[in-house]
């Protein structure tokens, strides 16, 4: 099976992030592939499982690189009924907004049809040290579902 690890960042962190699961991942027995600028058209939305990493930009807006997916989501509205996804949110706590992105990002998905292999797991790069450990330790509770 192959994850469709999608990256939304504006400083690398996230995609640094996302390159550290998407490793597990294979170490574990899955392919992947890394989208670190998504486009819906090349997405795959059938059967499939995605892995979104997206940090909050801004006033709680998508970052940078994974805007123009998350609009096109939103205006095109395809069929997600055939996806699972499991997100990981990058914030800071310090801001009101804190991983507002994956809120909405989370919100869109399950509208379309989407089923959540988990909870959202929200960082707080303000707190977590070590944001890969974190967020490896949470994939591994739920490779099993994905």
């Amino acid at each position: 099976m192959t994850i469709q690890v999608l990256v939304g960042t504006t400083s690398g962190n996230t995609e640094y992030l996302a390159e550290s699961l998407a490793a597990l991942l294979h170490h574990s027995g899955f392919e992947t592939h890394i989208h670190d600028q998504p486009e819906l058209s090349n997405m795959p939305s059938t059967n499939t499982t995605w892995l979104i990493c997206l940090a909050t930009h801004g006033a709680g807006e998508y970052a940078e690189s994974i805007d123009k997916f998350m609009h096109d989501l939103a205006t095109e509205r395809p069929d997600l009924k055939s996806v699972r996804v499991a997100i990981v949110s990058v914030g800071d706590s310090s801001y009101d907004t804190f991983c507002q992105a994956g809120i909405d990002a989370q919100q869109l998905v399950t509208e379309l049809g989407a089923t959540l292999v988990d909870d959202r797991l929200d960082i707080d790069m303000l707190l977590d040290l070590d944001p890969e450990t974190t967020a490896g330790g949470w994939l591994q509770k739920i490779m099993d579902r994905m």
